[in-house]
């Protein structure tokens, strides 16, 4: 259950996010390396070996999306880099970015080589503001000591970084949205194909990384594939940020092995459900995860893992709730997010979301239908795989994983005008 901590040994120090701190620790040595020794192919082939897979959510392989940029081509190479952590539940990147941005940085260079990038951004959520400004004093020093610049460590290759402070929109975390914005458009997603690597920022090839997977890039090529895909499980490299909320004793962020169980990482890292209560449900990978009960928490906390018992990693967001917490009130938080959040180009998702908040809301005031129940999972499952973003499906899938876990709760909610739960609240 023990793995390194390769992201998060100095969460909370005062010096870890400048420059000589992280050179000390043997900061940009790998980026050094490849600059010198490795050709871009190389690095690739390093990254798919390993099986890094991307930490913002999609867990696609970080390898196979490098190697979708065009060779050779006419047009610029950028590097889009996903800070925007809009999901609910999940507080990770924030936290690399105020005490590793010099780790983020190197890992980004790591690409830019094997791409053939020579300009990137970082698009970090606009509320962030330590985070931002750490990371912009990183960048500054990277300047400073020929770290980025038109001649990185003497090697000749250019590698410029711009950091984006982004509108504070849930859906500029989608990837297409998040370029639309980075263009000065309304964030807006767009459709598919074409992909980003043939067609992204100013119509040019893009790669779009989030922060923990580029953060993770040094370490990988510094232990090498096999040591770092030991570190995790045969379809999943190295080691993974999970952020735990909700109701338990230690809430945090912990670095662990994808191997580790959403039980271990409750009773053993999150010190369990808070003053003993009794757990009722947790959702797994950020809010748009859908729910488990705890006969389904003795499951790997990998992306395999979690789609075998019908959830998924996500961000890697858990949500704890205990059995004071009603679940129909819970849902109205949900349903509340999602519609105010939708960006409304796609009418399911713009209309959808608003009609489970209302259908919701008129259950909580004491009006609830016999028929509420089965509309809200009706209505939601009209709304998964009709849009362009997949901000529809995260709206839908927890109201489905509610009403299908626990159904009883919105049916005696609907009968009766109040909860089944005494005392009833919600989770926090």
């Amino acid at each position: 259950m023990s793995a390194p901590k390769l992201l998060s040994a100095n969460f909370g120090s005062e010096v870890s996010f400048h420059l000589d701190h992280y050179l000390e620790r043997g900061g940009y040595e790998q980026a050094r390396r490849v600059l010198a020794e490795m050709a871009p192919e190389a690095v690739i082939d390093q990254v798919k070996q390993a099986k890094l897979r991307g930490c913002g959510g999609a867990g696609f392989p970080t390898g196979m999306k490098w190697s979708f940029i065009p060779k050779g081509g006419a047009k610029p190479v950028y590097l889009a880099v996903n800070a925007d952590e809009g999901e609910p539940g999940t507080f990770k990147d924030k936290y690399l970015l105020t005490y590793e941005p010099h780790m983020l940085l190197e890992g980004m260079l790591i690409c830019a080589k094997a791409v053939g990038c020579h300009k990137a951004y970082i698009y970090v959520r606009g509320e962030f503001d330590l985070p931002i400004a750490r990371m912009e004093g990183a960048v500054a020093e990277a300047y400073d000591r020929g770290y980025l610049g038109p001649d990185v460590m003497g090697s000749g290759f250019a590698f410029d970084v711009v950091v984006h402070r982004g509108g504070g929109a849930y859906i500029c975390g989608e990837e297409t949205a998040l370029l639309e914005s980075l263009e000065g458009k309304p964030g807006h997603p767009r459709l598919k194909p074409p992909f980003p690597a043939l067609v992204g920022l100013n119509g040019c090839p893009t790669v779009i990384n989030n922060v923990e997977t580029l953060a993770l890039v040094p370490h990988l090529l510094r232990l090498g594939a096999g040591a770092f895909l030991d570190l995790g499980v045969p379809t999943q490299g190295g080691t993974k940020l999970y952020c735990v909320s909700g109701q338990v004793n230690r809430p945090g962020i912990f670095e662990a092995s994808p191997s580790v169980t959403l039980r271990q990482l409750i009773d053993d890292y999150a010190g369990g459900v808070r003053g003993g209560a009794k757990l009722k449900a947790v959702i797994p990978g950020g809010l748009s995860a859908p729910v488990l009960k705890p006969d389904e928490l003795d499951t790997e906390a990998s992306f395999e893992g979690l789609k075998q018992v019908g959830s998924m990693l996500g961000s890697a967001g858990l949500i704890v709730m205990d059995e004071s917490v009603c679940m129909v009130e819970a849902m109205r938080t949900i349903t509340q997010f999602y519609a105010h959040e939708s960006c409304g180009q796609c009418t399911p998702c713009r209309e959808g979301t608003g009609w489970l908040r209302r259908i919701v809301e008129r259950i909580l005031a004491g009006h609830g239908r016999a028929e509420d129940t089965d509309n809200l999972d009706s209505i939601a499952r009209k709304i998964t795989g009709t849009t362009i973003c997949p901000l529809g499906d995260a709206a839908a899938w927890p109201v489905m994983g509610f009403v299908e876990k626990f159904r009883d709760e919105f049916e005696y909610y609907c009968r009766t005008g109040h909860s089944r739960v005494s005392g009833a609240r919600v989770a926090g």
